[in-house]
């Protein structure tokens, strides 16, 4: 499986499994991320952290620490 942190810019991906414990994952949860949910990677910032993605109709910002955590296909 694939992780949020490697898809490319302009792809669109749905939301398998959210790994990580505690707080990290409910502040993931809490954000509209999770399972089953489509994401579409709008950009990366030029030394690629942040990740830029749309989830639920609005743009979200995520360290690529936190898109490690997100399995997707």
């Amino acid at each position: 499986m694939r992780t949020l942190k490697e898809i490319p810019c302009g792809e669109r991906v749905k939301v398998t499994k959210l790994t990580g414990e505690g707080a990290v994952k409910r502040r993931i949860m809490d954000m509209g991320i999770t399972k089953g949910i489509d994401i579409f990677v709008r950009k990366t910032a030029p030394l690629g952290d942040p990740v830029e993605v749309t989830v639920r109709g609005y743009e979200l910002s995520l360290r690529k620490a936190d898109a490690e955590m997100i399995l997707v296909e």
